[in-house]
């Protein structure tokens, strides 16, 4: 018994990997694509105007709305939405937190089989999760490792750091000598598993520990 065809609206900036995308679906005889948009801004507009069942999405997409917030706006539109499917080349876990947590129902990595592509279609537009098998790996151990413990004051002076602060404006802003803020940060550094204030900072954003 075939599945019923599900109407998808595709979403890449890259003219060519959209063209070799579009050329698979069209292989895959329950899938019709009915609009292609190579901006988050594109994306929106044909959303509502096509209704497709699924959305299949980037995240890098050029020059202005990233695919992140543009899978928000549509899943957050009045009335039915579509699921938003990403499909991307990135698999860190700040992209995957962001995407999930904008709406996505599934994310897919670009170097997935064509047929697991199409199942992962399919499970979209029932409002099913699918994850590419390396993306549910980082799921689980982002979900099984224990979120670091920041003190207070550990939190001020990684707020002081986050704005470009350094050591002695740091003290000077908070009113504590150079030695306690070096003393600080070296905590800091191993309760994030960082050894560089940028790599501090960018930990720090992607675990929320930042506002």
């Amino acid at each position: 018994m075939s599945q019923p065809s599900v109407r998808l609206l595709v979403c890449d900036d890259h003219l060519v990997v959209r063209a070799g995308l579009l050329a698979l679906l069209g292989s895959a005889p329950d899938i019709e694509v009915v609009g292609e948009a190579g901006t988050g801004e594109e994306a929106i507009a044909l959303a509502a105007k096509l209704t497709p069942d699924v959305v299949l999405m980037d995240l890098q997409l050029g020059e202005g709305m990233d695919g992140v917030e543009a899978t928000r706006r549509i899943t957050a539109s009045a009335g039915p939405a579509p699921h938003v499917l990403v499909l991307t080349t990135y698999d860190t876990d700040a992209d995957i937190t962001r995407a999930i947590e904008a709406g996505a129902t599934g994310y897919l990595l670009k170097a997935e089989r064509p047929e697991e592509l199409f199942a992962a279609i399919h499970a979209a537009a029932q409002g099913r999760t699918t994850l590419s098998p390396p993306v549910a790996s980082r799921v689980m151990a982002r979900m099984r490792k224990p979120q670091p413990t920041l003190t207070d004051r550990e939190l001020d002076i990684l707020a002081q750091l986050s704005q470009g602060l350094g050591n002695r404006d740091i003290a000077r802003a908070l009113f504590i000598s150079e030695a306690t803020v070096k003393t600080h940060l070296g905590r800091i550094y191993d309760k994030l598993g960082v050894d560089t204030r940028a790599g501090a900072v960018a930990v720090a954003k992607e675990q929320r520990l930042l506002p």
